[in-house]
């Protein structure tokens, strides 16, 4: 019994919370303007004479950069 009234309870003042809820909508004037846009383009090309280099297989320039051996790696013979 207690139950019951308790979810009838909850139920009457939900829904009476819900109806009290009387909100306006507020309508917004919206203002249009114009947008002139300006914009120069300034190409300028440089011309570079280098050479560029192929290689077979991806990345080979740079294995072949972090392959380096120093005096340091070589084994010390006894």
């Amino acid at each position: 019994m207690k139950t019951i009234l308790t979810l009838t309870a909850i139920i009457f003042f939900g829904t009476f919370g819900v109806a009290q809820n009387t909100t306006k909508e507020v309508k917004v004037e919206t203002i249009t303007k114009s947008v002139v846009i300006k914009v120069e383009l300034k190409q300028t090309t440089k011309e570079d004479n280098k050479v560029a280099r192929l290689y077979m297989f991806k990345n080979s320039r740079i294995k072949k950069e972090l392959a380096f051996k120093t005096k340091r790696n070589r084994s010390k013979l006894a």
